[in-house]
């Protein structure tokens, strides 16, 4: 397939790319800056300069390409103030791409989280009916359900809900950020009793599922990029303090927006996460080191200049 990528340059559209290419599937990839391109090229894609507010560029992409897989977000904006503003282009993108690909029978795969259902884990059954009218973050949930929904009009449509972490080497998101934060406070801290889980996966193990939900999910198919269904806090926290060499400590609830920033609000919830009906439907199967063994490789822990 000719298969066009949004987010292809970046932490998880990086191992993307490859691995479509080494399935013989040829890659076009949207690039914002020099940069982008320059490492597209290298990696053996072809380019389309833009962004995601360049809807023309995005349905002109989509209707030249056999399939899309769309992974960028505007995450600096989203978690600098203005989340609405990260979910409202992101909505005008995948509406840009979805209409050009209606009644084409073509493959639209995107990104999107798994769901935090308060007193269970969630399956892939689970935040499929959102509030319309949500906001924030939130809206990102109503974008999938649309996408969805296009299994009705003749796109093979899918979304691949990602956990709270994509570990691995290079990695600058939450478990990076974590590790910074113990060492700026000295302390490596988790709220409450530390028993709230986060679902992760190594993100070479969520680049194949991208690939395998272009090539054969059916149409309107909800899955979940899931290897490790729940890894405690706690049990994240002491790994790092161990590393680090710094005690291991419980923050009280009431500290921890003080402590953590605005992670608290990602830490503090238990919201495990399921893949069973994803590994059933689609025959996916984790093969990386799970987020514990990750953290045990040492790579989270070197300094910046090593």
């Amino acid at each position: 397939m000719r298969v066009f990528v949004t987010g292809a340059s970046g932490w998880i559209g990086s191992a993307v790319v490859p691995d479509l290419i080494g399935a013989d599937h040829q890659v076009v990839g949207l690039a914002r800056s020099d940069a982008s391109a320059a490492a597209l090229t290298a990696a053996g894609a072809d380019v389309v300069r833009g962004t995601l507010d360049d809807l023309d560029t995005l349905r002109s992409a989509a209707a030249a390409a056999d399939g899309v897989i769309h992974l960028a977000f505007k995450h600096d904006i989203a978690f600098s103030g203005d989340p609405q503003g990260a979910t409202g282009a992101d909505r005008r993108a995948v509406e840009a791409m979805g209409e050009a690909l209606a009644g084409s029978d073509r493959p639209f795969v995107i990104a999107s989280g798994t769901p935090h259902v308060p007193g269970r884990v969630a399956t892939e059954r689970d935040g499929l009916d959102p509030d319309p009218a949500a906001e924030g973050l939130q809206a990102r949930l109503a974008t999938a359900a649309w996408v969805l929904s296009l299994a009705s009009r003749g796109v093979r449509s899918s979304v691949v809900g990602l956990p709270r972490t994509n570990h691995g080497e290079g990695d600058t998101g939450f478990i990076a950020m974590l590790v910074q934060i113990a060492r700026d406070k000295g302390v490596s801290g988790y709220i409450g009793d530390g028993a709230s889980r986060w679902p992760a996966v190594h993100r070479l193990d969520s680049a194949r599922l991208f690939r395998l939900a272009l090539e054969k999910a059916p149409a309107g198919s909800m899955l979940h990029a899931v290897a490790d269904e729940g890894v405690p806090i706690r049990d994240i926290a002491e790994v790092i303090g161990r590393h680090l060499d710094l005690p291991v400590v419980s923050v009280s609830p009431d500290d921890a927006a003080g402590h953590f920033s605005w992670l608290a609000a990602i830490l503090a919830p238990d919201q495990p996460a399921s893949s069973a009906l994803t590994r059933e439907l689609l025959g996916w199967q984790p093969t990386q080191p799970g987020l514990i063994e990750d953290l045990d490789k040492g790579h989270y822990f070197r300094s910046p200049s090593a």
